[in-house]
This record gives structure tokens, sequence and C-alpha cells, in this order.
């Protein structure tokens, strides 16, 4: 693939399962990319598509108009933002910091006075979406942060995704994106019971996904993952261990505002027993299985 020199130069934190497929997308569109990766064989294939591969955040972000990250939790988004390795050690003046990550919104105001200190600006943009719609290109960007540093990044966004919802200020966006993972894990774990207990009950199992699927319950959630757990199907597009992050994080923001999200809570007990079970690494429709464990 070839880059595009008027293009922005982009640095990328993260090439799981969702940041692969996005920086994919990024070289895919021209952008000049240095992409970081805790784990460096995982950036092997990108090197041999374009891409630069840093040996640290502070050295992909040196030279890049834009710095994108997109990591599993709080604290890999510290170790690559902050500290004399990260990214803010060697970022320039009027750089726009892209936060993709699912995180608490405490951490992101910590970063966005830490980016401001830089000269920086910072966007908390988590995305929708799991690791088919990263490598299409089909994510949701919920956007917290200023207008204009959105504007500035909107083609890299659109490079990544199919739309780009500005939310409000720094923070909105990653408020929202809890708020959605909260409730796609309660939609994941009242599946698995309901499945698990009409196989119990020795219903027609088929007959019983097929009202459910087509039904009120019917969220493309449910009619993506009822599938999955009948056939007993995990590999990953989402990992069963990020979900129950992003539940006890939804907790954290729920205890602060003053909301008892006790739904959310119930469904973190069945992802924890999965966890008990070995299947963090699975995809989060295995929660199913520490239910018919359990029952």
């Amino acid at each position: 693939m070839t880059n595009d020199p008027t293009k922005q130069r982009v640095a990328f934190f993260g090439l799981g399962l969702m940041g692969g497929g996005m920086a994919r997308r990024l070289l895919g569109a021209g952008y000049p990319l240095t992409v970081y990766n805790r784990t460096v064989d995982k950036a092997q294939a990108l090197a041999k598509e374009g891409a630069r591969v840093a040996r640290l955040p502070r050295d992909a972000a040196a030279d890049a108009d834009v710095v994108v990250s997109m990591v599993a939790d709080d604290t890999a988004s510290r170790g690559v933002w902050l500290g004399g390795d990260g990214a803010l050690a060697s970022v320039r003046p009027n750089t726009v910091l892209v936060e993709c990550s699912t995180l608490t919104t405490e951490w992101i105001r910590e970063l966005s006075s830490a980016a401001q200190a830089k000269g920086c600006e910072l966007l908390d943009a988590p995305v929708t979406g799991s690791k088919p719609h990263a490598a299409a290109g089909q994510l949701r960007f919920l956007v917290g942060g200023s207008a204009s540093a959105l504007e500035r990044v909107r083609p890299i966004l659109d490079a990544m995704g199919n739309e780009v919802v500005h939310v409000g200020p720094v923070g909105s966006g990653a408020l929202l994106k809890l708020i959605n993972n909260f409730m796609c894990g309660v939609q994941a774990a009242s599946l698995a019971q309901a499945l698990t207990l009409a196989e119990r009950a020795k219903l027609d199992v088929e007959t019983t996904a097929q009202v459910l699927m087509n039904g009120a319950p019917g969220s493309p959630l449910v009619k993506g993952l009822t599938p999955r757990m009948l056939e007993r199907e995990y590999t990953p597009n989402f990992h069963l261990s990020l979900m129950a992050k992003d539940l006890s994080y939804s907790l954290k923001e729920g205890d602060r505002c003053g909301v008892t999200l006790s739904t959310a809570r119930a469904a973190l007990g069945e992802f924890e027993r999965a966890i008990a079970q070995g299947r963090e690494d699975d995809d989060f429709s295995a929660v199913v299985e520490a239910v018919r464990a359990g029952m």
C-alpha cells in the first residue's frame, strides 16, 4: 500500500482484535502510519503492508499529526500515554490525540489535562462494533471533545468507520460507550439465562431461538449472539474479559452519578463466573457456559 504524503501522519497504538483492523483501514486509505503494540509480532503483518513499527509509544508519536489509541483498559492507556516512554513525552504541540479505547471518564479527564499541558487536544472517541466491523470500516465513533478538533481528524475517523457522532465535551463519548456496553452485557447475560432455561425445560431450542430473535427481544445483539451460544462457537469478536471490564467501569460511573445499575451488577456476576472457568479470551457470548454450568 502506498502512503499519501499529503495526508496527516498517524501514530496508532494497540493492534488487537479491533486495533488491527482499524490500522489496516488507515493504511488502505493511504495514511502514513506508524504503529506500536506491546507485543511486537502483532505489528509484523502491518509492517509488510507499509506501516512503520515503533519500539516505544514516544517513538511513534514524535512526528505524528494525529495519535490514535485502541487498547484494553485504563492501565494500558496510561502505559501508552504517560511516563518517559509514553506518547506525551514526545508529542508535538497542536497534535490531536484520539483515544478510542473503552475507559473510565475519570481517566479521560486526567488524560485531557495532561494533553492540554503539552499544547495538544484530546478527543475520547470509543467505538461501537466488533472485529468484523473494524475490518470492514463500519465502526460508529462516539466522540467527546471540541468540534474543531473533531473536524481536523474526521477524515481519519471516516477511513475507519461509517458514522461519527459528536456526543459533547471531553468524557461524553467514554460515558456513552460504557452505557452502551453495559446494556450489551446485560442483554448477553439475559440471553444466556433464557436459552439455558429453554434447554433445561426441554423446549425446542431452535423454535425458542427463532421466537427470541424475531420477536420483541430480537435486538441486533440477540440476533448475533444466539447462533453462537447454540453452536458453542466462541472464536472472539469481542473478548469476554473486556465485557467484564466494561461492566465494572459502568458500575463505577453509576456510583459516581448516584444511579444503581443493578442489572449491570448481576450481569457482571455471570461474566466473572465465566472468567473463573477460564473463558476470558473467548468471545463474550461464552458467558452462556457459566450459566449452563451454574443452573
